[in-house]
């Protein structure tokens, strides 16, 4: 029931872009090797809030509206600052893991969606192939 702002929840604000910003510092900070991808950017303030993340996809539209533009990229992610954070180290057990998870709209609902999403596509991009 609760309407959605674009402008208000753009960039930084944006729930999956902090979602993204928390895994990445949480796994910098403990020198975890693992590569952190943000995805499925609906405007360029979500991809210049996370300038520095390992790996992102972008939509060839906005890659073409930040190679439009002539303001500098600023890098928002970087490991050595995510290692300075006093950030407290999480272990869960399975238990946990399933509870925190599960009240974590950003891992539950938000990923299934996505994970949908992207079936999708590939089901839609299996055909264009086929067709051609």
């Amino acid at each position: 029931g609760a309407s959605w702002d674009e402008a208000a929840m753009s960039g930084a604000n944006d729930p999956g872009v902090q979602s993204v910003r928390q895994i990445y510092q949480f796994y910098k900070r403990f020198g975890i090797a693992t590569e952190v991808m943000g995805a499925s950017f609906r405007n360029v303030g979500q991809i210049q809030a996370l300038a520095g993340c390992d790996l992102l996809t972008i939509s060839p539209e906005l890659l073409g509206t930040l190679s439009a533009s002539e303001a500098p990229l600023a890098r928002a992610l970087d490991p050595q600052a995510a290692a300075a954070l006093e950030l407290p180290f999480v272990q869960y057990d399975e238990p946990a893991f399933r509870l925190a998870l599960n009240q974590d709209a950003m891992g539950t609902e938000k990923l299934a969606e996505g994970i949908r999403a992207f079936c999708a596509d590939a089901v839609k991009l299996e055909q264009l192939i086929l067709a051609a």
